[in-house]
């Protein structure tokens, strides 16, 4: 009983995966994996205003009096 209920089970998961990896393809998730590993090496801009103010001052902060 055991593995007529496992092979089914096994066969469905297989086709969600495929319809998974189709729908994704259908909707550009693979158009562009260059330009995504490209973004990670972008240095971001710094930030400004309070919130730069709020995480420079932070106790937890490497050097609390410098400003980023």
């Amino acid at each position: 009983m055991t593995i007529g209920f496992l092979i089914p089970l096994s066969i469905g998961m297989g086709l969600a995966g495929l319809v998974a990896f189709f729908w994704a393809l259908r909707n550009g998730q693979f158009s562009d994996p260059e330009g995504d590993a490209c973004r990670v090496l972008i240095p971001h801009p710094p930030l400004q205003g309070d919130r730069h103010a709020r995480l420079a001052s932070d106790p937890d902060h490497e050097d609390p009096g410098r400003r980023i």
